[in-house]
């Protein structure tokens, strides 16, 4: 029976792969990595629509928890995921071209997702080189001051990070053109997205996009020696089919029990995690400041 909802599965897989997504964009695409060398002429532009998408997804989140307020720990979660593409809080960085304009690169939003190509990569490349260990300062300044965007601008890009201290240099005239935008289908969009939704999922770990042909010409699911099993099972599907549904029926209750038991206890232990980071953080700061007032009221007793 299990062998046989294996393969009820990757049946049900196979349909949805097969009517949604064409061939062409199912298929395998050569890997593509960041081009450190541009990180340093777009990492102001990325820092200003990094903490844009802070912003409004902070704004965005709230406005669906209403009235209950937004907790630090929500606002940390989406600063950790803004620059993760596997996250849907990360999908801006898609809709964003390279585009070079004399000797800069300028970031130009897009009307649609695009496929993620090497620009994909330095921009997340980039936006998690800005964050790097600023998550939980800008999160907790978020939670905290509930600044308007201009000053959340100016914190993150200017006083936390420094990513807009200086300007960039200017692009050097043999640089490689990046690759032109090519826009996703709605329907390839959609898709993605419900795939980073079931990530994790029990029953759907480490899932994968395939081309229609791959899909076809999979045999053996269950290997060889399961295929008279598989028989058996078809054959008294129908007699089990009561069975087994009541034995779920039972199971059910204890079982999401036990998933949002875990779900809590983790919940909980990160976020008192997050507040011992905080602590430390802030405890680190002080010392620091500390330090160096002492250090200056030396030199005046000198």
């Amino acid at each position: 029976m299990a062998n046989l909802k294996s393969l009820l599965f990757v049946g049900v897989y196979v349909l949805l792969i097969s009517a949604w997504i064409p061939v062409s964009h199912c298929s395998k695409k050569p890997a593509t990595v960041a081009r450190k060398e541009d990180i340093p002429y777009i990492r102001c532009q990325v820092c200003e629509k990094l903490a844009a998408q802070l912003y409004h997804q902070v704004q965005k989140k709230q406005a669906e928890i209403a009235p209950k307020k937004i907790s630090e720990y929500q606002i940390i979660e989406i600063a950790e995921n803004v620059c993760n593409l596997k996250k849907a809080e990360a999908d801006w960085i898609l809709q964003i071209d390279i585009v070079e304009q004399g000797n800069k690169l300028e970031l130009v939003e897009q009307d649609s997702e695009g496929q993620c190509n090497s620009e994909c990569k330095t921009i997340e490349r980039a936006c998690q080189e800005v964050m790097e260990y600023s998550d939980t300062d800008v999160a907790e300044y978020l939670y905290s001051s509930k600044p308007q965007l201009d000053s959340l601008v100016n914190f993150l890009c200017k006083d936390l990070t420094k990513a807009c201290s200086t300007k960039p240099p200017p692009v050097p005239k043999d640089r490689t053109p990046g690759e032109p935008f090519v826009p996703k289908s709605s329907k390839e969009a959609e898709m993605e997205k419900i795939m980073k939704s079931m990530e994790g999922m029990p029953g759907a770990p480490g899932m994968k996009m395939y081309s229609r042909d791959e899909l076809m010409n999979m045999k053996n699911f269950g290997g060889e020696d399961d295929e008279d099993e598989d028989d058996d099972d078809d054959e008294n599907f129908p007699s089990k089919l009561g069975k087994v549904l009541r034995e779920k029926n039972a199971k059910v209750d204890w079982r999401q029990k036990i998933t949002k038991g875990i779900t809590d206890a983790r919940d909980s232990l990160k976020k008192h995690a997050y507040k011992v980071n905080n602590r430390v953080r802030k405890w680190w700061r002080e010392m620091k400041t500390a330090g160096s007032k002492n250090s200056k009221s030396s030199k005046s007793d000198l």
